[in-house]
C-alpha cells in the first residue's frame, strides 16, 4: 500500500505546478500585482514586469462574477492564452498566476465570463530601454464599448481623471458600418474610430482635461447617438 500511495502522489504532483506535494517547498508567488475589476473597467496597478512568476491579486468590485485572463500575441493579435482564471465572484478575491517570458501581453477581465474582456496591455523586459518605450506607450486602463442598435453601452457610470489614458475598444453588433467619434469638452474631435458591421477598433486616447467628453456614433441612413463620459 505505501508504494501505490507514493505512486498516486507521484502523478498528483506532475499533473500540476501549483500543487506543494511531499516535502518540497510550495511554488513561489514571484512578482504581486493587485488587479480591480469591475464591470466597466480592469484596472492592473502594474503594466512593467521583469522575467518569472507575475501573481495577479483579482478583486472583483462589479455586480457579476468576472473571468480573468492572460493572453500572449499570436499573429495581428492577442488571442494566445497563457493563464486564466474563469470565475472570481462579484465581491471576491482570487489569484492568477503565470509564468512570462520577455514579451507583450494583455490582461482581460470579461464580467459576465463573456465577450474579449476588458484589456489591459503589460510588458515584461529585463531591457532598460524596452521597458521605457513600453511605458510611453502604456495606458492607464481599457473601456469597452458596445453599440446596440441606437445605444452606446459601456461607459455609463464611468468617471475618468484628467490625463488619464484610456484604450478605447469598440465592438460593433450592429448590421451596418459605425463611427466612433471621441470630443473634448470644446466639441472638438481628439479621435476617431470605424468598425465595420460586427467588427472591432481599439485606438488609445487621453483624456487631457476636466468637463463632459462625449462620445458620438455616426452611420450611413441612421441617427447620430451620443454618450457623455465624465472626467473630473
Amino acid at each position: 500500500m505505501k508504494s501505490r500511495t507514493a505512486a498516486v502522489l507521484t502523478v498528483l504532483c506532475a499533473a500540476t505546478a501549483l500543487t506543494a506535494c511531499g516535502d518540497d517547498e510550495p511554488t513561489p508567488t514571484g512578482e504581486q500585482v493587485p488587479v480591480t475589476a469591475t464591470d466597466t473597467s480592469c484596472e492592473v496597478t502594474t503594466t512593467l514586469f521583469t522575467p518569472g512568476t507575475v501573481t495577479f491579486t483579482v478583486t472583483n468590485r462589479g455586480q457579476q462574477a468576472t473571468g480573468v485572463y492572460v493572453y500572449g500575441r499570436e499573429g495581428d493579435g492577442f488571442s494566445k492564452v497563457i493563464a486564466e482564471v474563469a470565475d472570481v465572484p462579484a465581491g471576491r478575491t482570487g489569484e492568477l498566476r503565470a509564468t512570462l517570458a520577455t514579451g507583450t501581453y494583455e490582461v482581460a477581465c470579461k464580467p459576465g465570463r463573456q465577450g474579449d474582456g476588458l484589456r489591459t496591455r503589460v510588458t515584461v523586459s529585463d531591457d532598460g530601454n524596452v521597458a521605457s518605450a513600453a511605458a510611453e506607450t502604456a495606458y492607464d486602463r481599457a473601456v469597452a464599448v458596445e453599440l446596440t442598435g441606437d445605444t452606446i453601452t459601456g461607459v455609463d457610470g464611468l468617471i475618468a481623471e484628467p490625463g488619464e489614458k484610456i484604450s478605447l475598444k469598440v465592438t460593433n453588433k450592429t448590421a451596418g458600418a459605425r463611427t466612433l467619434y471621441v470630443l473634448n469638452p470644446d466639441g472638438k474631435r481628439v479621435a476617431e474610430l470605424k468598425a465595420e458591421p460586427n467588427g472591432t477598433a481599439e485606438t488609445v486616447v487621453t483624456l487631457g482635461s476636466a468637463g463632459d467628453w462625449t462620445l458620438k456614433v455616426k452611420g450611413d441612413g441612421v441617427a447620430s447617438v451620443s454618450k457623455r463620459l465624465v472626467v473630473r
